[in-house]
């Protein structure tokens, strides 16, 4: 079986990771956590990079340390992991959803201006798959007094013109779970320029304990903190990381050439994006049954996931308010494998596979 995803550990993952528990260093204090978030940061290109444990609680760090809370308005997409909108609910705040875009699959700024209520405390873009958010919707938030956290889990290394995705937000969080571009196992970051803000997200993922007083707790803090061996591991990864882009570049590439004229839908990219290709996606087309498809590649030895189920779509979240776009996409949107270790000749396997699935009369909706 062709997994969808497998993170690549041919680097020095296990010599540091061995390190770390040959030096007792196994906890949220050690050499690696100072490496990794150094390395992020000359990547990223922002002041500051605070390591955490997964991307979730990034996102809820965030907003807590941007103070949202009950009374507050967040808006975020509808289509987007689930994550996103959770992270807003646990701080008391309200998310208000919005439809994404048809080209790109992500948040609408139109829709962004619409929404926008004297209660909006922030705005949540969440770059997806192998998309970037129109920046315009920052421009929307710097003009209306209101806070940009970009959800980036899916966006290390990926390029707008000459700087990273989510250096122009207040606070950018990434995720580094095992099928990301790069991981740490389970982990996350919370970047940002803003000096006190960086302060402020230190002390509170470490229980709000003072940074220059030990054990006193001046304000409600989180356990968030990463450890070292999973620090460990993303050092490693983020040695290879430019290498890492360029084949999973490449692999996206193949797909697009070999799939191309086929009636799949590609998520469009504007061309001044160099994008991650985090996880390639595409719409199978309109009539296609998503389900037999992915049991068809299934057959041929070929693991596939659905995208992201529409928040609205949740039971805590339902609403009968109409999302067409996103609705269209989370009912016709499939993954395919893309992880840096897959072959040239694997890449053509599954499109030649996914072509001959497309091509049987039982995918097809009467």
């Amino acid at each position: 079986m062709i997994p969808v995803y497998s993170p690549d550990l041919r680097g020095n993952e296990r010599r540091y990771a061995d390190d770390a528990v040959a030096t007792s260093w196994i906890s949220s204090l050690g050499p690696y956590i100072d490496r990794f978030e150094t390395a992020l940061r000359d990547t990223i290109g922002t002041r500051h990079v605070v390591a955490v444990s997964n991307g979730t609680v990034a996102l809820h760090l965030a907003l807590h340390c941007l103070d949202v809370g009950p009374g507050d308005e967040v808006i975020v997409p509808t289509f987007t992991y689930i994550a996103s909108v959770n992270a807003i609910k646990q701080t008391g705040a309200t998310p208000v959803l919005a439809d994404v875009r048809p080209q790109d699959w992500l948040l609408d700024p139109d829709q962004v201006e619409a929404l926008i209520t004297p209660r909006t405390k922030a705005i949540m873009p969440v770059h997806l798959y192998s998309g970037v958010c129109d920046s315009r919707i920052n421009e929307i938030a710097r003009s209306n007094g209101i806070k940009i956290v970009e959800d980036c889990a899916e966006v290390l290394g990926t390029r707008i013109g000459d700087h990273h995705v989510g250096t122009t937000a207040d606070v950018a969080t990434f995720s580094f779970f095992g099928n990301k571009t790069i991981t740490t196992g389970e982990g996350g970051a919370v970047a940002t320029n803003d000096d006190a803000l960086a302060l402020r997200l230190r002390k509170v993922k470490g229980q709000g304990q003072s940074l220059t007083r030990r054990y006193w707790h001046d304000e409600l803090g989180f356990n968030y903190r990463m450890t070292n061996i999973c620090a460990a591991i993303g050092t490693a990864q983020m040695e290879r990381i430019d290498s890492i882009l360029d084949r999973k570049s490449r692999i996206a590439s193949m797909y697009r050439d070999a799939l191309g004229g086929s009636g799949v839908e590609f998520q469009s990219v504007a061309p001044y994006v160099k994008s991650s290709e985090w996880l390639v996606t595409l719409l199978l087309p309109k009539g296609a049954d998503r389900d037999q498809v992915m049991a068809g590649l299934t057959d041929l030895g070929i693991d596939t996931r659905p995208v992201f189920f529409c928040a609205h779509q949740m039971p805590m979240y339902r609403s009968d308010k109409p999302y067409p776009v996103a609705e269209d996409i989370t009912a016709r949107g499939i993954s395919l494998p893309s992880y840096p270790g897959l072959s040239d000749d694997q890449v053509a396997q599954v499109s030649d596979a996914l072509l001959k699935v497309l091509a049987q009369r039982d995918v097809a909706v009467a």
